[in-house]
């Protein structure tokens, strides 16, 4: 009777959420992502200043994408701001989270402070910066420090390293909130058990932490490195992509093509590798995580 019963159980049908439910936000996804793809993968393939009729051009555009020297450096710009991000990021977000997980009182004041920059906005971090290094009037400016008392955003070879740190200044915060959920998500039962086994804090941190916070590195890491694909504003304020074109990033080489030199059809098709690159990532580091088999890893599921 009990085996009867629960095969009777299991093949009832498990009702959730209609399908319908989901109408709503697949319209407004396709209506303010897939449809203006649609017409920016359309208008990459023609010549437009943004006023008259489109001129249908063919793959004129992709060619020079892929035959441009200047298109071609803001692509390795854009890979090298995505890896050195990363790099920055990811291991001081991930020690601050685990750091802040703790619950002693101090902890949650300065998860607070660590908060601040995210708080602030991309214009207002960016003038603030680019004030602060200003080379005349600016912080090190007074050479007491001749190491710092360099033109850090006009000298071509610190402006791009300078844009970095600010972005990851910028965005650790944001990344050391996943980290610090994720590290409150492990059980502490399992600290214990490898405290007795005499385990110190750093096996513990990279026997324990690291392989359980694996989808939280995942989750932040495909963060990073698409998010990297959309920085504009604060380089914009800070460089302008300048000086010449230290950190004329793809994003920005998309603006001044579309804006400044009016080549909307070329700007297009800017938009479209960036779109491509960012869901080529996504996929990727979903498939080769495993992402997509997400398990909990509570305790007692």
């Amino acid at each position: 009777m009990t085996v009867l019963a629960t095969k009777r159980a299991e093949a009832k049908p498990r009702f959730g959420p209609p399908a319908s439910l989901s109408v709503p936000a697949l319209a407004l996804f396709g209506f303010f992502a897939i449809v203006p793809l649609i017409i920016a993968l359309g208008l990459s393939f023609t010549r437009w200043n943004g006023l008259g009729s489109p001129e249908w051009v063919g793959f004129d555009n992709w060619v020079t994408i892929f035959s441009d020297p200047a298109i071609a450096h803001s692509i390795w710009l854009t890979l090298g701001l995505m890896i050195l991000s990363w790099v920055i990021q990811t291991p001081i977000a991930m020690l601050l989270g685990v750091f802040l997980a703790g619950h002693e009182r101090y902890r949650e004041i300065l998860a607070v402070i660590y908060f601040v920059p995210l708080l602030l906005s991309s214009a207002a971090i960016a003038i603030a910066f680019r004030n602060l290094l200003d080379p005349n009037f600016g912080l090190f400016a007074s050479g007491a420090i001749p190491f710092l008392d360099q033109n850090w955003l006009g000298d071509p070879d610190l402006a791009f390293i300078t844009v970095t740190l600010i972005i990851a200044w910028q965005f650790i915060p944001f990344h050391t909130l996943l980290y610090q959920g994720g590290a409150r998500q492990i059980s502490q039962s399992m600290y214990e058990a490898a405290a007795l086994d005499g385990a110190g804090r750093v096996r513990q941190f990279f026997s324990i932490t690291v392989p359980q916070m694996k989808y939280t590195i995942v989750t932040s890491s495909m963060l990073m490195m698409v998010g990297a694909l959309t920085y504009f504003d604060v380089i914009w304020i800070l460089t302008q992509g300048g000086p010449g074109d230290a950190t004329r990033i793809l994003p920005l080489a998309m603006y001044q093509t579309g804006f400044v030199a009016n080549q909307m059809g070329l700007a297009s098709a800017i938009a479209i590798v960036l779109a491509v690159v960012g869901m080529t990532i996504s996929l990727t580091i979903t498939r080769l995580s495993g992402f997509s088999r997400m398990e909990s890893q509570m305790e007692g599921e």
